[in-house]
């Protein structure tokens, strides 16, 4: 085998190492590697050097992350180790055969709601409340976001088809890529998303009742390509309706997260979204109370009363008939509202980094706190 010939088997290997961020497989699994060309530099300027071309062909035209892979691809090339390489890459897309076997390959591996098969390793986190208003999708948005941050492979879907707040608050203005009627995510701040306000009309009034929610929320497990991730939240409508038992039907390995405001007014109506855990098979995880106190010159003013999310976690202990913790209590923060309206959780700074202040802090010990058990 020629030096040339050596070198580009040799590329082929390295490239086996470069994740499509999409899809969770290496390149060359996924064919996207459609030929690599060695031949020797100008002998007059460098002996030891190549020019290596490596010919990609993306899933799709204009793919979002293109960068991110050629960046990898060149980055696999010129840190060979044996010889000095160029590398040159030419970018393309796959035919439209290749691509329909690719996809047919695929969903032949998942065939179903990859979440309910034996032995899945993802946690699941349904977050619920018994009314709206009291900062469900902040607090979705928030514990993903630190997820992420965390080193977690982590997914979100919202799961709140008449009041999706996901897109927003992780600032999505694109919709999911479509690879033959499978969809890719659409990926912000870390963390994979899919949420009806990603598509076209979604700003009009959806009238969708029993049936077409729970197929609404089949389609977000199955039609979407999630790969594996560790973490999955699902930000629920708030009560008990037709989506609540779809995700217990659907998923019952998740873990019930109830989110609750201090006041009684609130507090009493969420202990009945944890009370949906006597009638299906998932188990209430905790409690967060959020808009515990807002914190002035040092003090903490309890501006919606005191005590709610303690009386949720001690009624759903009681009913339940095993510890329900009260596993957070989250201050009253304008910041939280105005860096989520503009399109970034409130735990990150804007590099993307979790936050090292107090919720930063109060977003991690929460989300170790899910993963412990």
């Amino acid at each position: 085998m020629s030096d040339a010939r050596q070198i580009e088997a040799e590329i082929y290997e390295r490239l086996s190492k470069v994740i499509d961020p999409e899809l969770g497989r290496s390149v060359t699994d996924l064919g996207m590697i459609a030929a690599i060309e060695a031949t020797p530099a100008d002998a007059n300027v460098d002996t030891d050097a190549y020019d290596v071309t490596v010919h990609v062909e993306l899933t799709v035209p204009g793919c979002p992350l293109s960068e991110t892979i050629t960046n990898q691809i060149n980055g696999a090339v010129s840190s060979y180790p044996g010889a000095r390489l160029l590398p040159h890459i030419e970018v393309g897309s796959m035919s439209r055969d290749k691509l329909a076997d690719l996809v047919a390959d695929l969903k032949a591996e998942r065939k179903q709601n990859p979440f309910s098969k034996p032995g899945v390793k993802t946690r699941i986190f349904a977050i619920t409340s018994g009314k709206g208003g009291v900062g469900k999708s902040s607090v979705t948005a928030n514990l993903a976001a630190t997820f992420a941050a965390l080193g977690y492979d982590t997914a979100a879907i919202d799961a709140d088809i008449y009041g999706f707040s996901l897109p927003r608050l992780f600032g999505v203005h694109t919709q999911p890529t479509n690879l033959n009627g499978m969809l890719m995510p659409v990926t912000a701040w870390g963390v994979k998303l899919i949420s009806i306000g990603m598509f076209a009309g979604a700003d009009r009034a959806i009238l969708w009742r029993g049936p077409r929610l729970q197929r609404s929320l089949e389609q977000f497990l199955s039609d979407v390509w999630w790969g594996e991730p560790d973490v999955l939240l699902l930000d629920l409508a708030p009560g008990t309706g037709d989506m609540a038992i779809s995700v217990a039907q659907a998923l019952p390995n998740a873990e019930l997260v109830v989110i609750t405001t201090p006041q009684p007014s609130a507090s009493d109506i969420a202990v009945r979204s944890g009370l949906v855990a006597l009638q299906v098979p998932m188990k209430v995880r905790g409690v967060v109370e959020n808009m515990s106190y807002y914190e002035h010159k040092g003090e903490k003013l309890e501006i919606f009363g005191a005590g709610g999310g303690q009386r949720v976690a001690e009624q759903l202990t009681a009913a339940l008939g095993y510890d329900v913790p009260l596993m957070a209590q989250l201050p009253l923060e304008p910041e939280v509202r105005e860096t989520g309206e503009a399109g970034r959780p409130a735990v990150l700074t804007s590099e993307g980094a979790l936050r090292t202040d107090g919720i930063g802090q109060t977003f991690r010990g929460l989300a170790e706190r899910l993963m412990a058990l």
